[in-house]
């Protein structure tokens, strides 16, 4: 099956959020607030005590966003669409990008805000980076550009809920360019149920993100593989929707997943803003959970990767800080591009402070390669000269090959074989603490200057 356009399944609008939680709401937009069970799943109130992403920048490449939006309005800046060269927050259409903004950034409206959607960082803001439509050839067309504007702007994460079929040099040089400026990128594992990840998904240096529904199980569709980093809420989501005449809409996709990990890192940015890219990452991962049953997983497991994420948990832990690079294996660049980004190898080299001044591994490399080319020619033309001699000698030594060891493990390795998750009883696997998360609606937290 070929990678989609974009990792949002859309759901059918007959599944309402009476069938989640048993009782219809009165009014539309309590219902729509009801319906958004992964803020109860995640206490959500108490989540924001902690961070409400103030002060972070999130890029949401995808299609552009309504910025007029209700439930986002004053939290979207103008960006930029690379569809007409203009503003980036103006879509009144397409809904993918702005759904995605609003599982991330939604203040909700109303009284109170308690009205709409809200989203787990309802305080940052959103950089739309609009992405013109696909076609055969061209599904990735731009996105290394679209990268590297996003980093420009002084985003703090990226969001691609975006499956490209394949990656070129540049894109990867554009993630390695992200990695250099302390910029976590996450992007979802796939919606075709296939034993792989999207290109973009399984690269180095990308935060991979499965979806699991409301028990912690696994989402069918979702795909799966050895890089998967983490999981989250990607089934029957409630989110905001461009068109004014439907303003939200329910799907299942990894992208929704992927905006709930961004989000989640957004909250941590914000609390912690001298951790790095990786070393925010690592609390994530540190933190993730798995239902019960599972708890002898062998992790990262490929349709967990090392669980679902716990943002309450990861905000107030006591989860040391660990190395620059933490669970990421950075990014390889190409040397002969000039853009200076990160090595391949395990975070702790980077962390370490081997190659952060002066030459990058890359360059080592290329020079170790030309070095022993030369070497090579000198010990030819020593040889032929020894035979016309008459003499043989030992050729001139070279130097030693490059190389390091493995990246460590950023979770404790857990025997057992995987099994499928049993039945988890209510109130569900993400809950931080015993008993209920309490009164809900959820009070607004503090509402940030010029909202």
């Amino acid at each position: 099956m070929s990678f989609t356009r974009t990792l949002r399944a859309v759901g059918g609008a007959v599944v309402a959020g009476a069938l989640l939680f048993g009782t219809a709401p009165s009014a539309l937009a309590d219902q729509i607030r009801n319906d958004q069970w992964p803020l109860k799943a995640f206490d959500a109130e108490s989540i924001w005590k902690e961070s409400t992403g103030k002060g972070v920048t999130v890029a949401v490449i995808d299609d552009p966003v309504n910025g007029s939006h209700q439930d986002l309005k004053g939290n979207v800046l103008p960006g930029k669409s690379f569809i007409d060269g203009g503003p980036g927050d103006q879509e009144s259409s397409k809904n993918h990008g702005t759904g995605m903004a609003s599982l991330i950034a939604g203040h909700g409206h109303g009284a109170g805000h308690a009205d709409g959607i809200m989203g787990l960082a309802p305080d940052a803001k959103i950089l739309p980076v609009g992405r013109p439509a696909v076609g055969a050839g061209v599904d990735n067309s731009g996105l290394a550009e679209w990268i590297r504007y996003a980093v420009d702007q002084d985003v703090s994460v990226i969001n691609l809920s975006i499956a490209p079929s394949f990656l070129t040099d540049s894109d990867k040089e554009a993630i390695s360019y992200a990695s250099k400026k302390d910029v976590l990128v996450v992007a979802g594992a796939g919606n075709d149920g296939e034993s792989k990840l999207t290109p973009l998904a399984a690269s180095p240096g990308v935060v991979a993100v499965g979806a699991v529904d409301k028990t912690g199980k696994p989402w069918a569709k979702s795909n799966s593989g050895s890089q998967m980093m983490l999981s989250a809420p990607g089934v029957e989501i409630t989110s905001a929707s461009a068109s004014g005449s439907d303003p939200y809409h329910l799907a299942d996709g990894t992208s929704d997943a992927t905006a709930y990990v961004s989000a989640a890192a957004a909250l941590l940015r914000s609390k912690y803003p001298d951790l790095s890219a990786g070393q925010i990452a690592n609390r994530l991962v540190k933190s993730a959970g798995l239902p019960p049953g599972q708890k002898g997983l062998s992790l990262p497991d490929s349709h967990y990767g090392y669980g679902f994420i716990q943002p309450l948990k990861a905000l107030t832990a006591d989860i040391p800080d660990g190395s620059k690079n933490g669970p990421l294996k950075a990014p390889k660049a190409d040397p002969s591009a000039g853009t200076g980004g990160t090595t391949a190898g395990s975070g702790d080299q980077q962390a370490s402070g081997q190659n952060e001044d002066g030459l990058g591994m890359g360059a080592i490399v290329g020079i170790a390669v030309g070095v022993l080319v030369v070497v090579a020619i000198i010990v030819v033309v020593v040889v032929v000269r020894q035979k016309k001699n008459g003499r043989n000698g030992p050729p001139p030594g070279g130097p030693g090959g490059f190389g390091g060891p493995g990246g460590p493990g950023f979770a404790p390795q857990q025997p057992g074989p995987y099994q499928q998750p049993g039945p988890y009883q209510q109130p569900g696997p993400y809950q931080q603490q015993p008993g209920g998360p309490g009164a809900y609606p959820p009070a607004p937290p503090t509402q940030p200057p010029g909202r």
